[in-house]
């Protein structure tokens, strides 16, 4: 296993276990993330563990127009009992995602060090956030990193305090960004919940195209 030093680069792609785990330390600069985003890369790890950086193979994407919207969801959407805005509380909603339990997890992989950074990267027009409110109340919302050159956004985490306001910060997102011309959300990595809204696993090399393209 590659362990990097903090101006080390990152090791060829290939060299990732069948993990998808490609090295091991270095730093969280925004330099070194940006530099991964737009290689294919992400840091994932908890506050017990160095920074890990992964690139998995198979990814878990969303291509815009395949998105899965269920009967459920239309009905959701159709009551329009939440508002959704962009970029509006993005320290906020990285807090929520960073507090939220996750099940099978025992502690959160959004560190104080990573919550810093990726400000940073909001600040620089990288990071951005969706918050979804009820009653003037953050009751949900999700952040990730959009490449607007190469037209991607890759979607971080997501957070809901109430039933279905997640999914529906998700949906308006995608249809925004689908509007926008974004050819690709990355989810990183399979779970049945993506893959009822669309996303499907393609190749590594497959999603490299789309990010040298």
């Amino acid at each position: 296993m590659h362990l990097l030093k903090n101006n080390e680069k990152f090791p060829a792609i290939t060299v990732a276990n069948e993990d998808g785990l490609l090295a091991i330390g270095g730093d969280l600069s925004v330099e070194r993330l940006i530099y991964a985003y737009k290689h294919g890369i992400f840091p994932w790890y908890d506050a017990s563990q160095p920074v890990l950086w992964w690139s998995p193979d198979p990814r878990m994407v969303l291509f815009p127009e395949n998105l899965k919207v269920s009967k459920s969801m239309k009905q959701v959407l159709r009551k329009d009992e939440f508002e959704v805005t962009f970029n509006k509380d993005f320290p906020a909603v990285i807090e929520a995602c960073a507090q939220i339990k996750r099940e099978g997890q025992d502690d959160t992989w959004i560190t104080p060090g990573m919550i810093k950074q990726y400000t940073k990267l909001h600040d620089l027009d990288y990071a951005h956030s969706v918050e979804v409110w009820q009653n003037k109340e953050l009751v949900g919302g999700l952040y990730g990193i959009y490449l607007k050159d190469k037209q991607v956004f890759c979607g971080e985490s997501m957070f809901a305090r109430v039933s279905n306001a997640s999914k529906v910060g998700f949906i308006k997102l995608v249809e925004k960004l689908r509007a926008q011309g974004v050819k690709l959300i990355d989810c990183q990595v399979y779970t049945k919940h993506l893959e009822s809204l669309g996303a499907e696993e393609i190749s590594r090399n497959k999603f490299l195209e789309y990010l040298v393209s």
